[in-house]
């Protein structure tokens, strides 16, 4: 498995320096793909819809108040000003 990953690496280095217009190419592909992993790991470890625990805690958006940051960015809102507005239960 890290032969070929070498190997991979190894081709890609022999292509960029064949033709030089692809490694803005190469940068940008390998930022989206970095991003998108990041974004898809933010999302299954502090999403309240992802459960990984459903014995010990089987509803987990129950336990979330109303100044917890549900977005992953908010423009105009304070959370931590916030206000309950329901009964508990």
């Amino acid at each position: 498995m890290l032969g070929s990953m070498h190997g991979a690496c190894f081709s890609l280095c022999l292509q960029a320096k064949k033709h030089p217009s692809l490694i803005p190419l190469f940068i940008f592909i390998g930022a989206g793909g970095t991003g998108a992993a990041l974004y898809v790991l933010h999302l299954a470890l502090f999403n309240p819809d992802v459960n990984w625990d459903r014995k010990n805690n089987p509803e987990p958006w129950n336990k979330l108040g109303p100044n917890d940051q549900y977005k992953f960015y908010s423009v105009n809102v304070d959370y931590s000003k916030l206000k309950k507005e329901g009964p508990d239960f």
